[in-house]
């Protein structure tokens, strides 16, 4: 690879916190080893588009132009689309943004995104294009830590612990519904960091009469024993959620989607339907239960008509659970990362995913290797079944530790 002398830094995909860190470890790094370095807007919108860029329309990040990017603040100055080279009908396509990197003497790329994100970039690095990766996704799917995911998950908690006040105004069943694409990590640590009572996402396929059992247990009892008969039930549920009749309109996994809205880019139509779905399958419980209408009349809640069963709401707080601020967590990993990638690109280093930086020590694994998805683990999950939580599958009573394996391991910060 020729020497470097100028780098392009792009933010690709969704937005969420960290990513202006991103752009700062980025250029902070660069002008340290007095590289040049400038943000391509918009994504690979704009890479595509570099060509027809003026020298003036792209902003050169000094240290007083970086200054103004606040790092604890979410989004990203850089800008985003959902864009994907390889589905472009435009033959000339990698010559065009082979051309406008030349154009503007730009050597190597760091792009920060997620799996669809990376996957381009691992496109690109196949067709010669020099570019590091910093994983950024607030789903966090990817194989390491991304920027965004401590900043979402502490939105998400925040959220659902203050729908309790609400909730137990009116004895409600709540269900929270999250972004999280196919994985259920944000309302899984969303979830279970607001005490939520019950946590559905993609990894377990839910059983509706073990989350109705569980429903019914915890809510009737907190209102028996209030001496204000007050009471509620959380329900923390990711969007991706599996259809369960015939009519369910679904993606090709199987999972609930709105069809009425266009596919993005790489084909994903939104997921849709997992809150509402649960809320028609704990209403027809709930009916049918003589159970509930004997609770009901005892706690003198009973309205004919009007009132017999309790009442859920569904609560989507879509964007707002990746915007607002970034976590300080994801503020200092986006700034070491973004470094890292830069110092990556000097060290001859490209189509590299940067996963941390520990004790002086830039880690690290192909970009490849870094976009395959990562589930939830099965095993934290039966931990935290054991601590009270319903996952909406049937947990098996163990003396959960007794098997597991154990490690001494001596990590520092």
């Amino acid at each position: 690879m020729s020497e470097i002398k100028k780098i392009g830094i792009i933010t690709s995909g969704g937005d969420c916190g960290g990513l202006n860190a991103v752009i700062k470890g980025v250029s902070s790094m660069a002008n340290y080893y007095d590289l040049e370095n400038v943000v391509i807007p918009n994504g690979y919108a704009g890479l595509y588009n570099l060509i027809d860029f003026e020298a003036e329309d792209l902003i050169s990040l000094d240290y007083m132009r970086a200054g103004l990017f606040h790092s604890n603040i979410a989004g990203s100055e850089a800008g985003h689309s959902r864009v994907k080279i390889s589905k472009l009908k435009d033959a000339h396509k990698y010559e065009r943004i082979k051309q406008g990197l030349d154009k503007h003497a730009i050597d190597a790329l760091v792009v920060s995104g997620g799996d669809d994100t990376g996957a381009v970039a691992l496109d690109l690095v196949n067709k010669g294009i020099a570019i590091n990766h910093v994983p950024k996704t607030m789903d966090l799917d990817l194989q390491s830590y991304s920027v965004g995911g401590d900043s979402t998950i502490n939105a998400i908690s925040k959220m659902a612990a203050n729908l309790r006040t609400t909730a137990r105004s009116h004895n409600r069943i709540m269900i929270l519904e999250v972004y999280g694409r196919y994985t259920g990590h944000a309302a899984f640590r969303g979830g279970i960091a607001a005490d939520a009572d019950c946590i559905i996402i993609p990894e377990v396929a839910p059983d509706f009469d073990v989350i109705y059992a569980d429903m019914f247990a915890n809510y009737t009892a907190r209102i028996l024993s209030s001496d204000v008969k007050a009471g509620s039930y959380l329900i923390v549920v990711s969007e991706a959620l599996k259809g369960n009749k015939p009519e369910d309109e679904v993606d090709e996994r199987g999972f609930l989607v709105d069809k009425t809205r266009a596919a993005d880019a790489f084909g994903h139509y939104p997921l849709a339907g997992s809150g509402k779905t649960i809320e028609s399958e704990l209403k027809k419980r709930m009916k049918d239960d003589v159970k509930m209408k004997e609770f009901m009349e005892q706690v003198h809640m009973y309205v004919p008509d009007q009132y017999e069963i309790p009442e859920i709401r569904i609560i989507r707080p879509t964007h707002l659970v990746r915007c607002g601020d970034s976590s300080g967590y994801d503020a200092n990993f986006g700034k070491e990362c973004g470094a890292g990638a830069v110092i990556l690109l000097l060290q001859n280093v490209t189509g590299a995913t940067v996963t941390g930086v520990t004790n002086g020590v830039i880690e690290y694994m192909d970009i490849a290797k870094a976009i395959k998805e990562n589930p939830v683990n099965l095993d934290q999950i039966a931990l935290h079944e054991a601590l009270g939580i319903c996952f909406g599958r049937k947990s098996i009573k163990t003396s959960f530790g007794k098997n597991v394996k154990l490690e001494k391991i001596n990590r520092y910060l």
